[in-house]
């Protein structure tokens, strides 16, 4: 049986850990292989309050694309182990949006096992009222596994001073022929845009839904069921403004 998580574990630093006991024992994590060669495309919609755990394989010149849509229920956590083999190409966009006293979680765990592989991933938080919103996204390059191509890009909105985003991307290399880099800033929406939108006639509301939108919008761009994420996304953020 395995061990309920404290806050003094990295991965569970900022979660509602009664909420994650009340869940406890989390079943088995969905195991996906994508085959050397292959591709694999989903859209994952977190929307009731979950924990959800998957670990995707990528072979050798395989390439998987994966949507996420953090935006329900209480607690929600979406955790992802993804392995890289040789020449493997993986895209993540994300977009976690919360208000009242949500707490919304993204774990990331990339390892580029084998020379050769490229990661992308663009990272997109919308928080209000007391909500919490975290990301932690770890690049593991292994010994050996040269001409690693890997980014990571997030990015956070806080539209009330009492929401909360944690973000901590992190780079561990092995080797040293690689080219990794990550973006990380946490800000709040651009009072002279929102002044613009407004002399143009929108209402405040109507100006920062317009905002948000373009905020989160590029993570979808090229999803499996693009529009569907874009719709759920705007009413969201409807709710938030």
């Amino acid at each position: 049986m395995t061990i309920l998580p404290t806050r003094r574990d990295e991965a569970w630093r900022y979660a509602d850990i009664e909420a994650v006991a009340a869940a406890w024992p989390l079943p088995a994590p969905e195991s996906i292989l994508v085959p050397a060669g292959g591709n694999f495309a989903r859209a994952i919609v977190q929307d009731t309050g979950a924990i959800r755990q998957i670990e995707l394989t990528l072979g050798k010149d395989a390439a998987a694309s994966l949507h996420v849509l953090n935006i329900g229920g209480a607690y929600g956590r979406i955790e992802l182990n993804v392995t890289l083999h040789e020449g493997a190409d993986f895209t993540l966009g994300a977009a976690q949006i919360g208000g009242g006293e949500q707490t919304l979680e993204i774990v990331t765990t990339v390892t580029h096992a084998e020379p050769g592989a490229r990661s992308r991933q663009m990272v997109r938080s919308v928080l209000g009222g007391t909500a919490t919103g975290t990301y932690l996204g770890k690049v593991a390059v292994a010994r050996g596994a040269q001409q690693t191509d890997s980014e990571q890009d997030v990015k956070a909105m806080l539209l009330d001073r009492s929401a909360t985003a944690n973000a901590k991307p992190e780079l561990e290399i092995f080797a040293d022929d690689v080219q990794c880099a990550h973006g990380c800033a946490i800000g709040e929406l651009d009072a002279q845009a929102l002044f613009y939108l407004q002399s143009r006639g929108l209402p405040p509301a109507g100006a920062k839904k317009i905002l948000l939108q373009a905020f989160v919008a590029g993570v979808f761009d090229g999803a499996e069921d693009e529009t569907r994420l874009r719709e759920l996304a705007l009413a969201k953020l409807g709710e938030l403004v």
